[in-house]
């Protein structure tokens, strides 16, 4: 009978925040039109692929070979023809007005050298963008380096170099970067959704009409953060579909996999949410404070940036980020089809940090509310 009581007493509370969802349209849209315009905008605007880079030719051999290799070298599509000098100072300044990314500099001599296999191609990168760059100067080398071997005079050599890459054969960095997009929109409705809920109800007034109802703490906080869980389910739901159809990312895993970890993620994400509103007083502080957590767990998850690649510090810190965890699940069964086996150090990292952090929102919120 109590059990029965405390049930129906959860789900009347929860029926009364899915009711406030609906009834609100502003608030509405943010919870189903946003994550999918954040989805859709993050998706075309993250990404490391590099295409039709500005590029400036200074050909001052003018032969046959050097009007093949500059042919080759725009046809891959990667690079986009700007201008074409015979002196090398237009380059630099077509370089420092910012209208070439790249030069390719063919030198006097360059096809009798190429008939001894001496001859050299210089490329010149603009450094200002680091990645654009990297990724650019690997292309040119790559294009280079093929013309090179079919139009070389001598024998082919015995070692033939063929590169195969597992899990994303185009190398695509949207098949990578949007799964990790799904994990942050998802921290972010969740984050603001639930602060600002508990929040609202301060402001209101209302919290201290549940507060002496028979609802309990426990039940206040069940009843709270299950609505806007099963929102941020139905949400990953549609943004998953949206990635599968709109992105044309691959999915070889188990959904049943990631549901799982989607419903861990969220005790993390609606639990910092509830200990973000026990620090704060009005709905701003509470978007201000969730602001200043959004930002440090982005970074800090390898969403951009590898794990590996960050100060051993740091590579700790993110141990305890619930963001990096999810991501690693989520591109890994986007992508590599993992199953559980593989990744229940992550499983178990989500479900330690969710309880631990739910348990001290539910020990604040006693306390802020006592």
């Amino acid at each position: 009978m109590i059990a029965r009581d405390k049930r129906e007493r959860i789900l009347g509370l929860a029926r009364k925040e899915l009711l406030e969802v609906f009834r609100d349209p502003n608030l509405l849209r943010i919870v189903v039109i946003a994550p999918v315009i954040q989805l859709v905008v993050f998706g075309y605007a993250v990404s490391t692929d590099v295409h039709r880079v500005s590029t400036f030719v200074v050909d001052q051999d003018h032969s046959a070979d050097s009007r093949n290799l500059t042919q080759t070298f725009f046809a891959s599509g990667y690079f986009r023809f700007v201008g074409a000098s015979e002196r090398p100072r237009d380059l630099v300044e077509a370089m420092n007005r910012g209208r070439a990314l790249v030069g390719l500099q063919i030198p006097r001599g360059f096809e009798k050298e190429g008939a001894r296999d001496e001859a050299a191609v210089q490329v010149v990168l603009d450094g200002t963008n680091s990645n654009t760059a990297t990724v650019a100067m690997e292309y040119a080398q790559r294009i280079i380096q093929n013309w090179a071997i079919e139009h070389a005079n001598a024998p082919t050599p015995p070692v033939e170099l063929r590169e195969r890459a597992w899990f994303n054969p185009a190398l695509r960095s949207r098949d990578y970067n949007v799964p990790a997009v799904i994990g942050n929109v998802l921290m972010i409705l969740s984050l603001m959704l639930t602060s600002l809920a508990v929040v609202r109800e301060r402001e209101l007034g209302t919290l201290e009409q549940l507060m002496v109802s028979p609802l309990t703490p426990g039940e206040l906080i069940v009843g709270k953060t299950v609505p806007f869980a099963l929102l941020c389910l139905v949400d990953a739901v549609v943004i998953t579909a949206v990635a599968l159809v709109w992105f044309h990312v691959p999915f070889r895993g188990n959904v049943l996999i990631l549901v799982l970890a989607s419903v861990l993620y969220l005790v993390s994400t609606l639990g910092l949410g509830l200990l973000i509103s026990t620090f704060s007083s009005t709905q701003q502080e509470a978007v201000l404070t969730s602001f200043l957590l959004i930002m440090p767990l982005m970074l800090l998850s390898g969403f951009m940036f590898p794990v590996t690649s960050m100060p051993a510090v740091f590579q700790w810190l993110t141990l305890a980020n619930p963001v990096r965890h999810f991501l690693e699940i989520d591109r890994a069964v986007f992508l590599k089809g993992a199953g559980f086996m593989a990744l229940w150090r992550q499983f178990l990292a989500l479900a330690l940090i969710g309880v631990s952090v739910l348990m001290l929102a539910a020990r604040r919120f006693h306390k802020t509310t006592a």
